[in-house]
């Protein structure tokens, strides 16, 4: 193997670990929030579930903004589920 195809292969094999670890936390969201984000109750909100979910993405920027370094990493990987979901949502239109 050359060393481009190495380089390709390790960039391959660090984003499906990074894809597994964002698919495995949005799965467990998911079961645990009962698929809030894409069917929401709208008891208090009455937005439709893109709209909600942008607005859960301006907080998560908000607070990733406003947070400690110790914090990014979680709520990175929750921008990027809320992103993933919104074009899910989008998808489903």
């Amino acid at each position: 193997m050359d060393r481009k195809e190495f380089i390709k292969k390790q960039f391959k094999n660090k984003l499906n670990d990074v894809l597994v670890e964002i698919e495995l936390m949005l799965t467990e969201k998911n079961r645990k929030y009962g698929n809030s984000a894409l069917e929401p109750i709208n008891i208090f909100s009455k937005l439709d579930k893109i709209e909600q979910l942008k607005i859960s993405i301006d907080h998560k920027l908000k607070r990733i903004q406003n947070q400690q370094q110790d914090d990014i990493e979680d709520s990175l990987n929750d921008l990027i589920g809320y992103l993933i979901l919104l074009k899910i949502a989008k998808k489903g239109k």
